[in-house]
């Protein structure tokens, strides 16, 4: 290690960790009363109070805040706004039937979340700690949480570039702040199955990018496309990748096809692999976990490989091709009926008179479950707050 960079390393360690024990709670005087979930439209409506936590290179991360809900001053110099400095995540909350709040997998948003952090240097943090933070946010806002299966509170921990100046170079300032949202499900139509338009003139992300990274700079540009495909009568992207044309995700979502080999009469799920080109998923992880413990290995086989619009189209044509779905933290599951390429649509087979295959519903219910806490599997759902 040379001189600097053990300057550098020392300089880090000296400096102030994020620590939930120190949190501080300023409460809202004008609490709101909960909306009626047919009034819940995904990211519209948030809560009462947000959590921040300012971080400087000199002294490190300050205390957590719990505030009211409200707007943020920053300089318009600063360097998120100019150069990008910004990344989130997604996550959830769940009521479940006696009246607990439960968080699904938050640990596994942390880690991408200072993964993400890493790579565009930002600093880095405990991730238990702001899952505690996050914990007395939704204690404090409980009340809103809606009920019934279907709804939850999404949940928004960001953390921004706050340094003020145009040069370009690393942060010595940024803010992390959560906010959260009372939301039903992500899409108006429900549990119903979409078009997809295989996109190839555009490209999502790249070996070597930042497609596995959940930065705000990954999204805009996927829009565009996404209303081209709308004027054709398509829901959302299926992104495709080089000259294989190689599936990497659909819309903002990891995705998954059933397959089935006529030879050997065993059935494969299929979903693209980590290679730095597709977000690592939280509810991808969950399905793929699931699966491999639950499907029979007599009649399934669980694989993550790379896959092409060149071979969905065959197997449709052969009869191959039994479902395929998008998994993502805001849709959770979403049900695929037909791809678009090259002016002709694949069908994508789904139950008889459903709007979903038949591997699609039960993955669904099998998170759902666990989700709100109908089945205990692995602490992958944390209870935080009790309304009782």
């Amino acid at each position: 290690m040379s001189s600097s960079q053990f300057h550098t390393s020392a300089k880090a360690s000296n400096l102030a960790k994020l620590d939930a024990s120190k949190l501080q709670i300023t409460k809202n005087t004008s609490p709101k009363q909960p909306l009626p979930n047919d009034q819940l439209v995904f990211g519209q409506t948030f809560t009462d109070h947000m959590l921040q936590i300012k971080w400087n290179d000199k002294e490190g991360w300050a205390s957590p805040q719990i505030i009211p809900y409200g707007p943020l001053s920053l300089d318009p110099s600063a360097c998120v706004f100019h150069y990008a400095f910004e990344l989130f995540e997604g996550l959830k909350a769940y009521r479940d039937s006696n009246d607990q709040i439960r968080m699904f997998r938050p640990d596994k948003n942390m880690i991408r979340m200072n993964n993400s952090a890493d790579r565009i240097v930002l600093p880095t943090f405990d991730g238990e700690e702001l899952i505690k933070s996050i914990g007395e946010l939704i204690k404090l806002d409980k009340h809103l949480i809606p009920k019934d299966k279907g709804y939850s509170l999404y949940i928004r921990p960001t953390l921004i570039g706050t340094a003020a100046g145009l040069g370009v170079g690393t942060p010595s300032e940024a803010l992390l702040y959560v906010i959260t949202s009372p939301v039903g499900p992500y899409y108006s139509t429900g549990f119903k199955a979409v078009r997809l338009e295989a996109t190839d003139y555009a490209t999502r992300a790249w070996p070597g990018g930042v497609g596995d990274k959940k930065l705000g700079a990954n999204y805009a540009p996927c829009i565009k496309p996404q209303l081209e495909a709308a004027s054709r009568g398509y829901q959302q992207n299926l992104w495709l990748f080089g000259e294989e044309k190689t599936i990497t995700e659909v819309g903002t979502m990891n995705v998954f096809f059933v397959f089935k080999n006529s030879t050997t009469g065993k059935k494969e799920l299929v979903t693209a692999p980590l290679d730095g080109t597709i977000l690592p998923g939280v509810t991808r992880d969950s399905i793929l976990e699931l699966a491999r413990e639950r499907l029979d290995p007599n009649e399934w086989e669980i694989n993550e490989r790379y896959t092409t619009i060149y071979e969905v189209a065959e197997k449709s044509k052969k009869g191959e091709l039994i479902e395929a779905f998008g998994a993502g933290t805001a849709a959770v599951v979403s049900p695929i009926k037909e791809i678009g390429y090259n002016g002709e649509d694949i069908n994508v087979p789904l139950v008889e008179g459903e709007q979903f295959g038949e591997l699609t519903n039960t993955v669904a219910q099998w998170i759902s479950k666990i989700q709100y806490g109908d089945e205990e599997y692995k602490n992958w759902s944390r209870v935080v707050a009790d309304l009782n």
